[in-house]
């Protein structure tokens, strides 16, 4: 199966409710690498890469987030790169 990668920006009240940790522990679960970020402007940036339907499960859960989290808005878009694990980076 061919490996995506996209970049998602995800708006909403996605910081300061567990955002980034809680999407590092499903990429994990999912085999999913990449990277999470929180941007000054208030939004949840993120690399995801896999497997399509983990990376199709993973911009879907990004939808949601965790429980605290209210997701208005994820745009997706394709990226570059290559990671080997799935890192939570420090606001850019």
């Amino acid at each position: 199966m061919p490996i995506i990668t996209r970049h998602l920006a995800i708006s909403g009240r996605v910081q300061g409710v567990w955002f980034r940790e809680s999407m590092r522990l499903e990429a994990e679960r999912l085999g999913v690498t990449g990277w999470v970020r929180n941007a000054r402007d208030g939004v949840v940036e993120a690399v995801v890469q896999g497997e399509e339907r983990a990376v199709a499960a993973m911009i879907a859960w990004s939808r949601i987030g965790p429980p605290a989290a209210r997701v208005d808005e994820v745009i997706v878009t394709p990226a570059e790169g290559s990671f080997t694990r799935f890192e939570r980076l420090p606001t850019a």
